[in-house]
C-alpha cells in the first residue's frame, strides 16, 4: 500500500488527489511478487488507465509517436505560447499535475524542479510528486545501500511548511512513496 503525506498539513486531502493515492495502491497491487526493478515511465504506464478514469491527460512515451503533456507557463505576443514545462500527467479540471519519480526522485533532487516547475503553470493548483518509498542501489561491495527518499522528501516540505518563509501558489501538495517491487523482495540491506 502507497504512503502519502498531504501539505499543507492542516487541511484535508482533497477527494481528487485521495484517487490518485488509489491508482498507485491499484499499481502496487498489480505489481506484487515480481522481481524486477521498474523505471518511472513504466510506473506512469501502469497507472495511466486509472489517471485517465480521473479525468488526467498522461505523457504516452516510447511509441511511435510520443505524446508529452505540455502546461503554458508564459505567453507572448498574440497570446502565443511562449515557454511551457512537460508534465507526467495534468488535470485541467482539477487544476493538478502528476510527476512520478523513480532512482532520481532525490539522487538529483528531481523533486525540488518538480515543485519549481509546478509552481510556474499556468491554471495548475495543486502537485503530486511520487517518489519510490526507499530508493536500493547495489554498492561494489555487493551490499545494497538504502535512501528513504519518501521520508528525504517529507522532511523538506515539513520545512518548507513549517518556515512559512516561502509563499507557493498551490492550494496542495501530495507526496506518494509508493513500493517499488524489488523492495519487496528479500534483499539484504545497508541502510546510510
Amino acid at each position: 500500500m502507497s504512503h502519502y503525506q498531504y501539505y499543507p498539513k492542516n487541511r484535508r486531502i482533497t477527494k481528487h488527489l485521495e484517487g490518485v493515492v488509489g491508482v498507485f495502491d491499484e499499481m502496487e497491487r498489480g505489481t506484487a511478487g515480481t522481481a524486477r526493478t521498474y523505471k518511472s515511465n513504466e510506473i506512469l504506464a501502469m497507472c495511466r488507465p486509472g489517471l485517465e478514469e480521473l479525468s488526467y491527460k498522461v505523457e504516452d512515451t516510447g511509441r511511435e509517436t510520443d505524446k508529452y503533456i505540455e502546461v503554458p507557463v508564459l505567453f507572448g505576443r498574440n497570446n502565443r505560447l511562449e515557454k511551457s514545462f512537460r508534465a507526467d500527467a495534468y488535470s485541467s479540471d482539477e487544476k493538478s499535475v502528476i510527476e512520478i519519480e523513480a532512482g532520481r526522485g532525490v539522487l538529483n533532487n528531481q523533486f525540488l524542479k518538480d515543485l519549481f516547475q509546478a509552481c510556474m503553470m499556468q491554471d495548475v493548483d495543486y502537485l503530486t510528486i511520487a517518489v519510490l518509498y526507499e530508493y536500493r542501489t547495489k554498492k561494489p561491495s555487493g551490499d545494497y545501500r538504502v535512501s528513504k527518499d519518501f521520508e528525504t522528501v517529507c522532511k523538506f516540505f515539513d520545512a518548507l511548511y513549517s518556515s512559512d518563509r516561502l509563499q507557493l501558489p498551490l492550494k496542495g501538495i501530495l507526496i506518494i512513496g509508493y513500493e517499488s517491487p524489488e523492495i519487496q523482495t528479500d534483499l539484504p540491506s545497508v541502510i546510510e
